[in-house]
């Protein structure tokens, strides 16, 4: 049996000196909270920062996205910190029923952004619509934290009819899918359609398995998912796709990934000097969590 690789503890040494040399201060604060026993307090002052009157968060605190207005995928970001830090997401369901599409479902991009920096993939859409991937991520993460709400019911049938009507997808609307049903309350027809997800990510090779792993035609490589990311912990839905070796080599993987200074970065673009730091805190601290997840260090 080949020993499974674990994060030494020099490595993580590393892994925190490069938080607190080039972390933003709400990185540092959830550093200190996961993995030194912190207090939960500095987490909630510092991501109060980045909050608007309604409701919703912006302010750059999802670093591609640089304009001060309230957009569902920062308020996603918001929600899983407010969860790490044991606090209530009060007031956010009330921004998203806010800037809800006619039909259900709130856009990826909302049109607030339109006038400031971006990524390029950032794109506000001509028209006024719906998207499954922040939709279901939302309604995932509002169930987690175990609140209860009309809009909530609403856009869950929303998300719903959606995912039964996946024919194909794409690697990050796979991975919105995951976060709405490893938290549903329906828990069969969670697992009956995560299977069905499973299906479709693998049949289309929408995972990287090894370092180097295999791009399909259409994509590029920042944009597959390793199936630690598919599964950030062993009891997600999305665990059942991956074999144990596979599951093996992808954390791996996720060790050998470090960088020399101590941090992750992300695959994807770096499109602005001020986002390659800030996603790589933010990249740090989430590797190390899965890490953690998985009793890798």
């Amino acid at each position: 049996m080949v020993p499974v690789k674990t994060l030494s503890e020099e490595a993580f040494a590393r892994a925190e000196d490069f938080v607190w040399r080039t972390a933003r201060i709400l990185d540092r604060r959830r550093f200190d909270l996961v993995f030194r026993n912190g207090p939960a307090e500095p987490v909630l002052a510092a991501l109060a920062a980045y909050r608007n009157p309604d409701g919703g968060y912006g302010n750059a605190l999802e670093p591609d996205g640089r304009g001060p207005g309230s957009q569902p995928i920062t308020t996603l970001t918001a929600l899983h910190i407010l969860h790490e830090a044991g606090a209530a997401p009060d007031g956010v369901v009330e921004y998203l029923e806010s800037i809800t599409a006619e039909g259900g479902g709130v856009p990826f991009v909302h049109p607030n952004a339109r006038d400031y920096p971006r990524a390029p993939w950032w794109q506000v859409s001509d028209t006024y619509e719906g998207s499954l991937l922040p939709t279901a991520n939302l309604v995932g993460a509002l169930w987690q934290a175990g609140v209860t709400h009309a809009w909530i019911e609403s856009a869950a049938e929303y998300c719903w009819a959606k995912i039964d009507a996946l024919t194909t997808t794409h690697p990050y609307e796979a991975l919105g899918c995951v976060g709405f049903l490893d938290n549903a309350p329906d828990r069969s027809r969670a697992q009956e359609a995560a299977a069905r997800i499973g299906k479709l990510v693998r049949d289309n090779g929408l995972v990287r398995i090894g370092a180097e792993g295999t791009v399909p035609e259409g994509y590029n490589a920042a944009e597959l998912h390793f199936p630690h990311e598919y599964a950030s912990t062993p009891d997600s839905l999305a665990r059942a796709w991956f074999t144990d070796e596979e599951m093996s080599t992808s954390l791996d993987d996720l060790i050998d990934a470090q960088h020399d200074d101590g941090g992750w970065r992300v695959r994807w673009e770096n499109w602005t000097p001020a986002t390659e730091h800030e996603w790589a805190g933010w990249f740090t601290v989430e590797s190390l969590r899965v890490l953690k997840a998985y009793d890798r260090w």
